[in-house]
C-alpha cells in the first residue's frame, strides 16, 4: 500500500446518516478532483446494522455494508480497506472475511481488509484467515494502551500498518480546548469521561506539559502530539505508525501536516512525563465496546 500520514483517508458508513456520510463528502470531492483519486488511500469501516445500530457481521450485512458504500462511492475510486467499526461477538471471524476474502478481494472490489477498535487476540485469530492490511485504534499521548497491551506488537509481527485514530486527544492536545465549556454545547465529547469535569482538571496537567516542550521546540501542542507518534513509528519493536488526525479548517490540515523533527533525548523526556502521568477517565463511556 502508499499510505502515508498525508493520504490516508478515514472514514466510515456511519460517520453520518444513510445518505450523507464520509463516502458522500469522498465522492463530492472526486467529482470535481477526480486527478486525485489514484494518490489517496481510501479506508472505510462499517458493518453496523440500519436497524440494529450494532456491528452485525453476518454475512447478509457484510455484503449490505460494503455494496452501499461502493455505490456511495459511484466508481470515482475503490476502497482500499474495509473493515468493521468493532468486531461482532456473535459471528466468527472466518464466516465474516470468508464473505470479504471471497466475493470483495479476490475479485477486486475492493482492496483488503482491516481491524478496527481490536484486542491483541483478535489480530492474532484474523491472521489466520486474511492478510489483515491495517488496524485502527486509539493511540495518543493520552492513550498509549496499545502500546502495552500487546495490539503494536502482533502489528509489528505480522507487518501491520497501526492506524492512530485521536493523535490530539479529541482536540484535548490542541490547547484550543482549556475548560468543559469551552466545548461546543452539541459536542459529544461532553459525554466522554476524560472530558467529565473533575477528570478534565487533571487531564489538562499533561496538556500544560506538552504545551511546555511545544514551545521550548518551536511548533504547537498538537505538532509535537503527532510527530512523536510518526518518530515512534518503525522503531525497534514498533509497527509503522500512522496518525490521522481530524481537522475542519485548511489551517488545521497544514498545521498538523507540518513534519517536526524529535531527537532521542526529546522523545526520552516525553516518554519520562508520560511515564508519572496517568490519565483520568476512559476514552468511551461504558455504554461503547472496546478492545473487541
Amino acid at each position: 500500500m502508499r499510505e502515508t500520514a498525508d493520504n490516508f483517508w478515514n472514514g466510515a458508513e456511519f460517520y453520518g446518516t444513510t445518505e450523507y456520510n464520509s463516502l458522500e463528502l469522498v465522492e463530492r470531492y472526486l467529482q470535481k478532483y477526480a486527478e486525485d483519486a489514484d494518490k489517496i488511500v481510501i479506508s472505510i469501516k462499517g458493518g453496523v446494522g440500519p436497524v440494529t445500530h450494532e456491528t452485525d457481521g453476518s454475512v447478509e450485512n457484510t455484503r449490505r455494508s460494503i455494496d452501499d458504500s461502493l455505490s456511495q462511492l459511484n466508481g470515482r475510486a475503490r476502497i482500499d480497506l474495509f473493515g468493521f467499526g468493532r468486531r461482532d461477538p456473535k459471528v466468527p471471524l472466518e464466516v465474516t472475511f470468508g464473505t470479504v476474502e471471497k466475493e470483495y478481494v479476490q475479485t477486486g472490489k475492493i482492496g483488503g481488509i482491516s481491524l478496527s477498535e481490536v484486542r491483541a487476540e483478535t489480530i492474532h485469530e484474523a491472521a489466520k484467515y486474511t492478510k489483515v492490511l491495517a488496524v485502527e485504534n486509539e493511540l495518543s499521548l493520552f492513550s498509549t494502551e496499545v502500546l502495552e497491551n500487546g495490539v503494536a506488537a502482533a502489528c509489528t509481527q505480522y507487518g501491520i500498518p497501526l492506524i492512530a485514530y485521536s493523535p490530539i486527544g479529541r482536540g484535548m492536545l490542541t490547547g484550543q480546548i482549556t475548560k468543559f465549556e469551552d466545548l461546543p454545547e452539541d459536542s459529544m465529547m461532553r459525554q466522554f469521561p476524560r472530558f467529565q469535569p473533575g477528570n478534565f482538571e487533571i487531564n489538562m496537567q499533561l496538556v500544560k506539559q506538552v504545551e511546555e516542550m511545544a514551545a521550548k521546540k518551536g511548533c504547537t501542542a498538537a505538532q509535537l502530539a503527532i510527530n512523536w507518534l510518526r518518530t515512534l513509528s518503525g522503531r525497534p519493536g514498533m509497527p509503522t505508525i500512522i496518525p490521522i488526525p481530524g481537522a475542519t479548517t485548511a489551517e488545521r490540515v497544514e498545521e498538523n501536516s507540518k513534519l517536526v523533527s524529535l531527537t532521542d533525548e526529546e522523545m526520552a523526556q516525553i516518554g519520562a512525563t508520560l511515564a508519572k502521568f496517568t490519565p483520568a477517565g476512559g476514552c468511551y463511556p461504558n455504554s461503547i465496546p472496546m478492545d473487541t
